[in-house]
């Protein structure tokens, strides 16, 4: 009984010198992250998945030379944008990737996050535009988003970023579950096989641009993207400042024969107050000093820019970890 309880004495000693060390890397010492990202076919994923391949970079444990911050990053796939939110509340997960409009209700309190604001979320910086596709089969005779009453539309899965956009359009188009032959939540990953096995005649997917799950369908079984530039769409530009219009150009997969216009949102990367300043400061800074190498790890990454990554589409307040390394560049 007594070697328990020295034990756990000793362990939290431990933490409390962990929990209590100062500046500098010590905080980050020893320390494991976890990223939530989306589906693996996803934009997210790759995301998660580029950020934790930059902070082992920098790690450069075994060499002579490197941050040696000791940290360790895993990037699961997860249900999306407010699962990451929800999750990084609860100390689930420390980091996690959300479309622009996700972080905004969240810290404001709006939405599906009304009476129930996080105010302690974090920005450390934002990715890619994300444009909202609809992606129809291409003997649907799908051509606006009014021609989907009477089909089998995927509204996406519960947590998703896709299914928080799909939701905003029909209650802003006054469209009901019930105005869909069937209304199913699939997964980003499931969307696309689902549609050219004619199980559905369409789906809502707010992705960067190109993505592998949509070439899956247009390139693969004929599947066409439509436009969305109706005052419904332009009503929510104007009044939301996390929206904005985008364009998908001609040429982005096989059937997508004309520019192709929408809305969409940004991807961001996001965390908690609570998440030690040294540890977002690392994690910023595997990134940023590596941003060559971070662009080339996905298409859609390819045209960042750090000096539109740390203001556009951030609507919580960014990080003090992250804070310090855009203070230290001269960017703020």
């Amino acid at each position: 009984m007594r070697k328990l309880t020295v034990s756990t004495l000793a362990l939290v000693m431990a933490a409390g010198a962990y929990m209590g060390a100062g500046t500098g890397t010590a905080e980050a010492a020893k320390k494991f992250i976890s990223i939530g990202t989306g589906g693996p076919t996803g934009v997210y994923f790759v995301v998660g998945q580029s950020v934790c391949r930059m902070v082992h970079k920098e790690a450069a444990e075994g060499r002579k030379k490197g941050r040696k911050h000791g940290i360790r990053c895993s990037a699961p796939s997860t249900a999306g944008s407010t699962y990451n939110i929800s999750n990084i509340q609860a100390g689930e997960l420390d980091f996690g990737v959300a479309q622009s409009d996700w972080q905004y209700h969240a810290y404001n309190g709006s939405s599906k996050f009304k009476d129930k604001a996080f105010k302690g979320l974090r920005a450390v910086f934002s990715v890619h535009p994300e444009p909202y596709h609809i992606i129809v089969a291409g003997n649907s005779g799908i051509k606006s988003w009014n021609d989907l009453k009477g089909k089998r539309f995927n509204i996406g899965n519960p947590g998703s970023g896709q299914r928080g956009t799909t939701e905003v359009l029909m209650e802003s188009y006054g469209t009901k579950k019930s105005d869909f032959k069937l209304a199913t939540e699939l997964t980003s990953t499931e969307q696309s096989k689902a549609l050219c096995d004619g199980k559905i005649d369409a789906y809502g997917y707010t992705v960067g641009v190109p993505n592998a799950g949509v070439s899956v369908a247009t390139d693969g079984c004929g599947a066409k993207i439509i436009n969305l530039k109706t005052g419904v769409e332009k009503k929510l530009v104007d009044g939301n400042p996390f929206y904005a219009f985008a364009t998908i150009p001609k040429g982005t997969y096989k059937t997508t024969d004309s520019d192709v216009t929408t809305f969409g949102v940004m991807a961001t990367f996001v965390t908690s107050a609570d998440v030690p300043e040294d540890v977002v400061y690392e994690v910023t800074r595997a990134v940023f000093e590596n941003i060559d190498d971070f662009r080339t790890l996905h298409p859609a990454f390819k045209n960042l820019d750090p000096k539109k990554m740390i203001m556009d589409a951030l609507s919580a307040p960014l990080h003090p970890g992250a804070k310090k390394y855009y203070k230290e560049k001269g960017w703020m």
